[in-house]
């Protein structure tokens, strides 16, 4: 038993550690290097300081980092292609790609997927008179919840930037409505709202504007907004714009139409949350407050009927 926690104990703390190295000295560690690449040294002594330099680097960054590194290669290349595009495409979707490397992510759903097997496995070896296909398929079973748990965290910010973007929406669009009818050009507009507000979509709009900065058409950079958003009334706004810069159309009114629109149909959402609250309160109703009631209301009467019975038999 203390082998199997010790065993345990040992590879969460591998776990913990490569997390931690991963997201918080990795990223500072690459950006040295990179400098230190494009200062190559080209004579003798250059090169006898370069390696004085990485001699004097700390241990985790001359030792550790690149163990935790070939670690994280060798996961690549055994991960399957479709979980890597998988979770790359959600952690765009989630908001997070400038936050967390897809690899890393990728290498912590390898070890959560391991771990509960693992811990599965010595679950089943501590418990005794287990059959073998009792034991197989709880290993089987944590094997996919490890591998479902990260899935669900990404699906989780998926939903709620989702949220956070259409709540902001309407809103965006009414500055967008006013700043352009009071003379600004639609990239000017976005740049006043962009440095007002913040938020989810703000940051979408910002990428926006900077892939216009650096050469971009307005259209594609519309088009890899709504591809990022994945949201239906992102798609109807750049859809509705990029329609109304080909066709030559005033873009106040398309953006005025697009504001109407957009709080028409957010009055709709919440009129739908709204007739779906008495069916989500019938099962508290029913499992909770129903049984209390009953207890208040009706255990005084039982009571003094029993009470009453028992008078009558003696």
């Amino acid at each position: 038993m203390a082998l199997w926690i010790a065993l345990a104990s040992g590879f969460f703390l591998f776990l913990f550690f490569y997390l931690f190295v991963i997201t918080k000295i990795a990223p500072k560690t690459q950006v040295k290097e990179r400098v230190q690449r494009l200062r190559r040294p080209a004579t003798l002594d250059e090169q006898v300081r370069f390696e004085s330099e990485n001699l004097n680097k700390p241990f985790t960054e001359r030792i550790i980092l690149p163990f935790f590194h070939q670690i994280e290669e060798w996961m690549i290349r055994i991960a399957p292609g479709r979980i890597y595009e998988m979770l790359a495409d959600r952690i765009m979707r989630a908001g997070k790609q400038y936050v967390w490397s897809v690899n890393a992510f990728v290498c912590f759903w390898m070890i959560s997927s391991v771990a509960f097997m693992v811990v599965m496995v010595f679950f089943a070896f501590y418990v005794k008179h287990m059959a073998f296909i009792q034991g197989f398929a709880l290993v089987l079973c944590a094997l996919i919840l490890g591998a479902a748990l990260p899935v669900v965290f990404l699906d989780s910010l998926i939903a709620k930037r989702r949220k956070l973007i259409l709540r902001q929406l309407p809103e965006v669009l009414d500055l967008l409505c006013v700043s352009v009818q009071a003379g600004l050009s639609f990239d000017g507009a976005m740049a006043k709202v962009a440095d007002k507000m913040k938020g989810p979509l703000i940051d979408e709009c910002t990428k926006m504007l900077r892939d216009i900065r650096m050469g971009m058409t307005r259209r594609q950079a519309l088009t890899n907004m709504a591809e990022r958003c994945r949201i239906q009334e992102v798609h109807l706004f750049t859809a509705a714009v990029v329609q109304s810069d080909r066709l030559g159309v005033s873009m106040a009114k398309t953006l005025v139409v697009q504001s109407e629109n957009m709080r028409e149909r957010r009055r709709q959402t919440v009129k739908e949350q709204a007739l779906k609250a008495p069916v989500k309160m019938l099962f508290p109703l029913a499992v909770f407050i129903f049984p209390a009631l009953f207890v208040v209301v009706l255990l005084p009467t039982v009571f003094s009927i029993l009470r009453n019975l028992g008078s009558i038999s003696k």
